[in-house]
């Protein structure tokens, strides 16, 4: 039941600061109070929810410190999957299906479905490595990036540049140059790390 919560932060559902209602999420997600509040408990100590004395429990909201380490554990996590990959992998084809997502939604001006498609490439990048542990740990990461991405207003600004870099990195694992493709993932981290934060601090100024 953690994970149908963490996957309504991945795909946007939740945004930071939002306060969550335990009867309407009991309810949604067909569970008693009990077990909802032992989600929270998980959720919480996973950084993903707050508890507010008096007042509920809230979903998180990052800080600069915590997105940078949220890269820092990315490049760590992902440049190391792309580059042991091969061609073959059943990931492989779930990278191209979140590029083929992203494509779709940009033709439709979705830019929280272009974000909900980016996070499912990287999470098929970590698919490679085979791991899961790797995959489970990379999902907390990604809950927490989602909110982070969730501050941001121009979402288009954000998310644009990006598509093309994934088709990039997606073409080089299909040839099989998987670690020229780790290197570009390297930059293409740091780039969006420089970015991303750059807005943030815009944001908060």
């Amino acid at each position: 039941m953690a994970q149908a919560l963490r996957d309504k932060i991945i795909h946007g559902e939740l945004r930071c600061g939002q306060r969550l209602s335990e009867a309407q999420l009991s309810e949604s997600l067909e569970i008693s109070r009990n077990t909802l509040r032992e989600v929270f408990r998980i959720l919480t100590q996973e950084r993903l929810l707050e508890y507010r004395p008096n007042r509920g429990v809230f979903v998180s909201t990052p800080d600069m410190a915590c997105i940078s380490d949220i890269y820092r554990v990315r490049q760590l996590i992902e440049c190391q999957a792309i580059a042991s990959a091969w061609p073959g992998h059943p990931a492989v084809k779930a990278m191209r299906q979140a590029v083929e997502q992203a494509l779709e939604c940009q033709e439709k001006h979705d830019w929280n479905g272009i974000g909900t498609a980016n996070m499912a490439f990287h999470g098929a990048i970590v698919e490679l490595a085979d791991s899961p542990r790797l995959s489970a740990f990379y999902r907390h990461i990604s809950a927490e990036l989602r909110l982070a991405f969730g501050l941001l207003k121009n979402a288009e600004h954000l998310h644009i540049p990006y598509m093309e870099m994934n088709l990039k990195l997606l073409k080089l694992v299909e040839a099989g140059k998987t670690r020229e493709a780790a290197s570009v993932l390297r930059a293409y981290l740091e780039q969006s790390e420089r970015l991303f934060l750059a807005n943030f601090a815009r944001r908060n100024n």
